[in-house]
């Protein structure tokens, strides 16, 4: 048995869950927190979400990637862009900011001000290059996959839209308080975790069907 979709499915239920769990009582994305303890359990936990989900993706796509299509390589090309955008700014945000709290706290302000959709006060270099680089990948990814995974036929081909809508959300985020951050984050959640076990368990049908043809 192809173990690939095996692990690509867990890896996407994993990551689900650790998206929608470090949304529970986020602090707020500030100075104040962003070298706490708390915080740096917080971002790890992104940054391994980030991890599982490109394995997860990465998966689904070559699952389905006969039926997927040209918008389903698209999404995905895109979709993969995106989380490694997020992986990037996760790790910049779990290992540089907290080093930089003391010594230059208004960048640190600035950083997390832009990666929460805000405006920067001062020069941040490139990173709102890498930011737009991880919403926009993420939203125009997300949403050319997720439909490719349902016009695909896909196993619990429902969570294809709901990922779709999901992601295409946080374009919404800019224009809205910072709160909508965490709730936003459970449609793309589920629908990771229900594509994730579809994909298990689809992968697990062939070999429960050659072990009962026998009897």
């Amino acid at each position: 048995m192809n173990r690939l979709p095996t692990i690509a499915g867990l890896s996407a239920a994993a990551a689900g869950a650790l998206f929608i769990g470090v949304q529970i009582g986020h602090p707020p994305a500030d100075v104040a927190h962003i070298a706490t303890t708390e915080m740096t359990i917080r971002e790890s936990a992104k940054i391994l979400m980030a991890v599982l989900a490109l394995i997860g993706v990465a998966g689904m796509f070559l699952h389905h990637r006969r039926r997927l299509g040209a918008v389903g390589t698209t999404g995905f090309a895109l979709l993969t862009a995106g989380y490694l955008a997020i992986l990037a700014v996760q790790c910049i945000v779990a290992a540089v900011l907290p080093a930089l709290v003391s010594s230059n706290p208004a960048y640190v302000q600035d950083v997390l001000d832009a990666a929460v959709g805000g405006t920067a006060s001062g020069d941040i270099g490139h990173l709102p290059q890498l930011f737009l680089v991880s919403g926009l990948g993420f939203a125009l990814g997300g949403l050319l996959f997720g439909v490719a995974l349902f016009r695909a036929g896909a196993p619990a081909r429902w969570a294809g839209l709901l990922l779709a809508a999901g992601t295409t959300s946080v374009l919404a985020l800019s224009a809205l308080p910072e709160s909508f951050n965490r709730p936003f984050a459970v449609p793309t959640g589920v629908a990771l975790i229900v594509l994730g076990v579809a994909l298990w368990r689809d992968q697990r049908r062939p070999a429960v069907a050659l072990v009962a043809e026998p009897a």
